[in-house]
């Protein structure tokens, strides 16, 4: 498969978050590949979750529920596990969310994120960490342009200025290592909308839509003209465990913000999103109700660093993300059991894909 894998094998690495969506994939993926898994995060909120579905505990040597936002608790983990490597998913990851509860986002994202690389910076033994922020971060105009990682940061709504808060702290621990006699590796990765199967969280499109038709019911969207960078989680897994494996070589170049999204044709809108899912499901009624909170009508990433650097290519398109997300979801409601095996299915089915000479060397050497 990718090189890049075989970096991290034998590698003991802590994944913030691996009780929530994409900590569920990654953690599954880094324990195929033959790393030693140690979980930090709270409990799943949802039921169903990921977690207990696809059994990520059991892909991880050790899982502990504890808050991000008390030091103390993340600190006594760093020292337990004593990481190689870590991995920083943990989030208040909703937009609407954040505007009911600004504080707990602020809390969650911004000073979680300054614990987890203050209890890293702690561990002689960690070499470096892949902090996990958002498209969201930057100062949107809502024009036709691609942001790439010089653009101007912002935030309109506290989840996104959360995570700009995270960022500027991120580069801040960054600047700052040499000051402290230290050459830990900080990444911050910036990705697009994830969606795939297993996700159960409120507010957004793809569950609501399996949770729609599940019930046959009508689906309530808010912008149906939004556009956004959708790919597959095991797309944004994959960017992330190909920074994990250059911080692994001592790639000083890594030490940075990079961007992870899909091609310019896969960033389309809500409506168009739903039509395509159709495809692979089932139609549904839609009901519009406008949020009365903002949020961004027009969004896409410039990934051609990433691209040019770490050879990284989103392995699936639009057209495959949907039908593996679909796939997922539909498996899972005729069998509730086989999730782990459909997961598993599908982060080997990407793997070979991140292996083919037709997806392009960059990709399965990077």
């Amino acid at each position: 498969m990718g090189a890049f894998e075989g970096d991290l094998r034998g590698a003991r690495i802590l994944v913030t978050g691996h009780s929530g969506f994409t900590g569920g994939w990654a953690s599954l993926w880094l324990s195929q590949i033959g790393a030693e898994v140690h979980g930090l995060s709270l409990p799943p909120e949802t039921a169903p979750n990921l977690f207990a579905a696809a059994g990520v505990e059991a892909a991880c040597v050790s899982s502990t529920f504890a808050d991000i936002r008390d030091a103390d608790a993340v600190r006594a983990v760093f020292e337990r596990v004593r990481p190689d490597l870590v991995l920083h998913l943990a989030a208040q990851p909703l937009v609407r969310r954040s505007y009911r509860l600004p504080i707990e986002t602020y809390a969650t994202n911004l000073m979680g994120t300054v614990h987890v690389l203050e209890a890293a910076r702690q561990q002689a033994q960690v070499k470096g960490a892949v902090c996990i922020t958002t498209d969201k971060v930057y100062a949107n105009r809502e024009t036709d342009h691609a942001y790439g990682e010089g653009d101007r940061l912002g935030g309109h709504d506290p989840y996104s200025a959360s995570k700009t808060c995270a960022e500027i702290a991120i580069e801040s621990y960054r600047s700052s290592l040499p000051s402290w006699g230290q050459d830990m590796l900080i990444a911050s990765a910036r990705g697009g909308n994830i969606i795939g199967g297993g996700d159960w969280s409120e507010d957004r499109l793809v569950p609501d839509f399996a949770r729609a038709a599940v019930q046959n019911e009508a689906l309530v969207i808010r912008n149906p003209k939004a556009v956004r960078p959708w790919q597959h989680v095991l797309c944004l897994c994959h960017g992330y465990l190909t920074l994990l494996a250059q911080i692994t070589r001592g790639n000083r170049a890594v030490s940075d913000a990079w961007n992870f999204g899909p091609d310019r044709a896969d960033c389309v809108s809500v409506e168009e999103m739903l039509k395509r899912m159709a495809q692979h499901w089932s139609s549904l009624r839609v009901d519009v109700v406008p949020a009365i909170q903002h949020e961004a009508k027009l969004l896409m990433l410039d990934s051609a660093k990433a691209r040019a650097a770490l050879g990284w290519l989103p392995a699936w398109t639009l057209g495959e993300t949907l039908a593996a997300t679909a796939g997922w979801y539909r498996g899972y409601h005729d069998d509730p059991s086989a999730a782990r095996a459909i997961t598993l299915g599908q982060i080997s089915a990407y793997r070979e894909r991140i292996g083919s000479p037709a997806l392009g060397a960059g990709a399965s050497h990077a």
